[in-house]
């Protein structure tokens, strides 16, 4: 009996341990821009949220670990954005509304073309640009940004609130669920 009791136990640690490895481990499923384009042609009901970063940049990475690693975060970009993690200085080509977006060689590192116009040219890490379901440029949004910072902007441009209010009467009336 007692043995019994044991392994019960033990099975019930386990998977609560399972659940909340589970919670901590969700991750944003990060696409392509070419991906977030095709699923944005097949089902326009999202927007799209591209993290434009690099890969010395340190303030990035904390937003890697902090912001996009925060499970509330995780499941509502996952549910309502398509997201895309973009390097600012990747060397791949990346062709999306019949242009082809190049690396350009620029000092000593460079940038993409397709950071340049998604950033409007104004070059700052990290940056989180939103796009229509149309793939027209809404709004980029340069610097870090924790959790209860992006939090509203994620509700802001995914419900349309952007199209009838404006920031500071949506930031009022916005519940945080963090």
């Amino acid at each position: 009996m007692k043995q019994i009791a044991i392994i019960i136990s033990v099975l019930a640690s386990t998977l609560c341990l399972g659940q909340e490895q589970t919670k901590e481990t969700a991750e944003v499923q990060w696409l392509t821009v070419e991906e977030a384009y095709a699923k944005s042609q097949e089902d326009p009901s999202k927007k799209i949220l591209i993290d434009v970063y690099t890969d010395w940049c340190g303030w990035c990475k904390r937003m890697d670990k902090t912001t996009y690693s925060n499970a509330e975060i995780v499941e509502y970009i996952n549910t309502n954005y398509y997201p895309v993690k973009f390097d600012a200085e990747q060397k791949e080509d990346v062709t999306v509304l019949n242009n082809t977006f190049k690396f350009v060689q620029s000092g000593r590192n460079g940038y993409h073309e397709l950071a340049a116009a998604l950033m409007n040219n104004k070059m700052s890490y990290p940056t989180t640009v939103i796009l229509d379901e149309n793939f027209q440029l809404i709004q980029p949004i340069p610097g870090y940004l924790d959790a209860k910072t992006i939090e509203p902007i994620l509700w802001f441009f995914s419900s349309n609130s952007y199209k009838e209010a404006n920031w500071d009467d949506f930031q009022k009336t916005f519940k945080s669920k963090l």
